[in-house]
């Protein structure tokens, strides 16, 4: 006897959802039931809402920081300081430091982090435009703020190489940030010292 299942249209959703980080089969199932059965579901708002940020998001295309315009508002935004850029490893990083208030410059994402374990080199990283953007935009300064675990020591420590023979200050956010974490796990009074704090990185200091 075959034994009774969802319909394949209700598999199929929960077998979506299962793909998504964070979400397992159990949580894939309660949310699919609760998209079916709930009143105030607004599944077709939800889909639409899906699908306008798949085609109408992406990537700011100087800063890398998400955006519905060729530039993102930071990018355009005239009142923030050109003098002065901050290198994160992910577009979500930018969001922890803005929340703090305490930096006006400009942004740059590099995509990820140096990390030859995963596979991931200096060429598959936003390193050429941040090369090109310090040519072209003569940052006075240019603050790493990037983890503080081996991947992002390694990454800071070639990027400040490369930089520093540009004849650009190059600083790093101060140890306020916990070790071996991002800034996704810090409080913003975490991150407001760390910039606050930060130092420059010499040459031969590394």
């Amino acid at each position: 006897m075959k034994r009774a299942d969802y319909p394949t249209a209700l598999r199929t959703v929960i077998g979506e959802l299962k793909r998504l980080p964070g979400i397992g089969p159990r949580s894939a199932e309660r949310i699919a039931l609760w998209l079916v059965q709930s009143r105030d579901a607004r599944a077709d708002a939800v889909a639409r809402a899906i699908s306008e940020v798949t085609t109408q998001v992406h990537p700011c295309e100087r800063c890398g920081f998400f955006s519905t315009e060729p530039l993102c508002d930071i990018c355009a935004d005239p009142s923030r300081d050109p003098s002065v850029l901050c290198v994160v490893e992910q577009p979500t990083d930018v969001l922890p430091l803005e929340r703090t208030g305490g930096f006006r410059g400009r942004y740059h994402t590099l995509g990820g982090r140096i990390s030859p374990l995963d596979h991931v080199g200096p060429d598959d990283l936003r390193i050429g435009s941040l090369i090109e953007r310090t040519r072209e935009e003569k940052f006075s300064e240019v603050i790493l703020a990037l983890g503080a675990d081996v991947e992002g020591e390694a990454t800071a420590n070639y990027l400040a190489e490369i930089l520093n023979a540009m004849h650009v200050t190059v600083t790093r956010l101060a140890q306020g940030l916990p070790a071996g974490a991002g800034l996704d796990h810090a409080d913003e009074l975490t991150i407001q010292r760390a910039l606050s704090g930060r130092t420059r990185i010499a040459p031969h200091s590394l």
